[in-house]
């Protein structure tokens, strides 16, 4: 890799930590090309990315973005999962670490705050945004349907009188 392409690499990094919401670290112990493969599918269809980069290139990408303080978690074979959805990227590789025995989560950040591998697996807990948008409309629609019930029942209620009467009559 040349000069040129590793500053073009650098300049992407950077791109990608000051757009997204959550950085997740993770260490690689011998995954096989299947298994990144199968990783990255997954993480793809969540809507977040995974990328295994050089330590060296992704601290110089890290200078003056806010994720800067978790500079001191990439050693050692290491790659970096991010989304812009603060909680895609953590809970697909918490899932996939469960039952992958040869990926580990490191720790990872939310913005300027560091999270150890307790704080990334308890945001892996949380809904994802669209869970979240799907709660709040439904929430929304519940008083609506309500009102319409409530409307509705007292001519059901005649309806149901005037069938009773319409029945009496017949019999």
């Amino acid at each position: 890799m040349d000069r040129a392409q590793k500053s073009e690499l650098v300049e992407a990094l950077k791109q990608t930590f000051n757009e997204t919401s959550v950085v997740v670290i993770t260490r690689n112990l011998g995954m096989t090309v299947a298994q990144s493969t199968n990783l990255r599918n997954k993480m793809r269809d969540a809507g977040a990315s995974y990328k295994v980069s050089k330590n060296s290139l992704a601290l110089i990408a890290l200078e003056g973005t806010p994720y800067a303080s978790i500079s001191d978690m990439l050693t050692g074979p290491t790659a970096l999962a991010t989304s812009p959805d603060p909680v895609a990227a953590a809970k697909v590789a918490v899932d996939f670490a469960k039952t992958n025995d040869k990926l580990e989560i490191v720790g990872g950040a939310m913005g300027d705050t560091v999270l150890d591998v307790n704080g990334v697996k308890a945001l892996a807990e949380l809904p994802s945004l669209d869970e979240l948008r799907a709660r709040i409309i439904g929430l929304v629609q519940a008083p609506a349907t309500k009102i319409a019930r409530v409307l509705n029942e007292p001519a059901a209620q005649l309806a149901r009188v005037f069938a009773a009467y319409a029945a009496k009559e017949d019999a």
